[in-house]
């Protein structure tokens, strides 16, 4: 007996994807559906190379099954930076400005991690060093650009004020 399809919104797309619903998210979006962005780091959601937004919050992708975000939507780097949203933009743009990225392998991530942050605070109120260091403490940059990466996102913050 087959299963029925997995129907997934992924960048306000609809898919029907024939996969196990234990199928990880990571797998399905590099997978079926074509989309690289997101990264496989350690498959043990201790990295966040993998992080895309399940109905705006962060998550770990290759620890979230497919079965996990029907009826819901995923957002991944490919539509957090192409210009459509205002705050992925402004993220991408301090990203650019302040030079974060060396090898680039976690940048996706980070870029989600802190969107995703960003998206959840009051208006107008800027984050602090501290909490921009918690928010993106999961997120682990092996090339060690966690300065930059700080600063990014605290200009990200004002850009969007």
């Amino acid at each position: 007996m087959t299963q029925p399809p997995v129907k997934l919104n992924v960048n306000g797309r609809e898919h029907a994807l024939d996969a196990d619903p234990a199928t990880p998210i990571l797998w399905a979006l590099r997978d079926s559906l074509g989309l690289s962005g997101t990264k496989f780091g350690c498959g043990a959601a201790l990295c966040g190379a993998c992080t895309v937004h399940l109905d705006g919050q962060a998550i770990r992708s290759c620890v979230t099954p497919i079965s996990a975000a029907e009826g819901r939507k995923v957002t991944t780097i490919e539509a957090a930076t192409d210009g459509s949203d205002r705050i992925g933009a402004a993220v991408h743009a301090a990203w650019v400005k302040h030079d974060v990225a060396q090898c680039g392998y976690c940048q996706s991530g980070q870029i989600m991690s802190a969107t995703a942050f960003l998206k959840s605070l009051p208006k107008g109120k800027p984050p602090t060093a501290a909490q921009i260091d918690a928010a993106m403490a999961g997120n682990i940059c092996r090339c060690g650009t966690y300065a930059r990466i700080r600063a990014a996102v605290a200009d990200a913050a004002r850009a969007i004020a």
